[in-house]
């Protein structure tokens, strides 16, 4: 490699590239944002169940067990924001929300997807450390007690 091929791979790269590229082990790297939002509790649970079909708000609800209203609203106001969800109101009496995946959403809907299936397949293995774990609590707790 000739030197000076060398001397661009030194030289400091400018913040404001840096921050458009995104460092996710930045402290301030926007990316931290969205994969706060994709990866949160409910957020991965939206992706997952808008990767199927359009959804209203309340069917939403209803296929999330768990997650309240104001959950659900600020998670897909979080995930529209980021551009991965679209959200269309009808002006119909009553009135309706339909919300559904973008481009940009499935492709991030496919990741978290993989991250979910290998959870679900690993439960027995994870749950067997969680075994180990209180056991071992359990023990130290009542050592703590005799003592």
């Amino acid at each position: 490699m000739a030197d000076n091929e060398n001397s661009d791979l030194d030289a400091p790269v400018p913040l404001s590239e840096q921050l458009m590229r995104g460092d996710v082990l930045a402290a301030n790297c926007p990316s931290r944002d969205v994969l706060k939002h994709l990866t949160s509790r409910w957020g991965v649970l939206v992706l997952i169940v808008l990767e199927r079909r359009m959804h209203r708000f309340s069917e939403l609800r209803r296929t999330i067990g768990g997650v309240s209203e104001r959950m659900l609203a600020q998670t897909l106001q979080q995930l529209e924001g980021d551009g991965m969800v679209s959200r269309v109101a009808y002006q119909v009496v009553p009135p309706h929300v339909e919300y559904s995946l973008t481009p940009l959403g499935r492709e991030a809907a496919e990741k978290v997807r993989v991250l979910a299936d290998w959870i679900e397949l690993s439960l027995p293995r994870i749950g067997a450390h969680w075994s180990k774990a209180k056991n071992a609590e359990a023990t130290a707790a009542a050592q703590t007690l005799a003592n």
